[in-house]
């Protein structure tokens, strides 16, 4: 247990509190709004700190390798699913729910196909692809600046962008996926 993956690991630790803040949010407790927009941001840096760290402090592990894709899948789902269903949330905060049917399609189809690819050749070593990563990031704003109740052309661009890079993502996933079913 490094540096790195404790950091990933506060990261996960941080979903369930982000949930909270967003579940007890209502107008006259609007500060709750302003700590989950806080401990999101907080997350989506540490999700850079500890690749930056894993890297630089030469501390990539195999459970690292594991635990950050899914701190990052964690951090995001329960952003956009809070963020699409939760009725309490005023109209400024509230992400399309076809924002987030696309985002949530495009990582069980990677799940099946990781499932299936590893029952079939027995191996499964996550790859991140650099589209994959703008991909997160464009997630992650989409998230802050729903949080932040930005301007609704600022969102709408940002959901955009999150979309494009999430389709685009899905069919690099699913062509690397298929390389590597034909290689075994």
């Amino acid at each position: 247990m490094n540096l790195a993956n404790r950091i990933t690991l506060t990261r996960i630790f941080l979903v369930p509190v982000f949930i909270a803040l967003l579940l007890y949010y209502s107008p006259d407790k609007s500060f709750l709004r302003l700590v989950a927009l806080g401990i999101f941001i907080v997350a989506c840096f540490s999700d850079a700190c500890d690749g930056y760290i894993a890297r630089k402090m030469n501390q990539k592990t195999d459970l690292g390798s594991y635990i950050d894709p899914l701190a990052d899948k964690m951090l995001l789902l329960s952003g956009f699913l809070c963020l699409s269903l939760m009725a309490n949330l005023p109209q400024e905060m509230r992400i399309p729910a076809w924002v987030t049917i696309v985002i949530i399609s495009r990582d069980v189809i990677i799940l099946i196909g990781a499932i299936v690819i590893f029952f079939m050749t027995r191996v499964l070593v996550p790859k991140p692809h650099f589209i994959g990563k703008i991909t997160t990031v464009m997630q992650m704003m989409a998230v802050v600046f729903s949080l932040a109740m930005a301007p609704e052309t600022i969102r709408f661009l940002f959901y955009g962008m999150a979309v494009f890079f999430t389709v685009w993502s899905g069919f690099l996933y699913v062509q690397m996926g298929g390389k590597m079913l034909q290689k075994s």
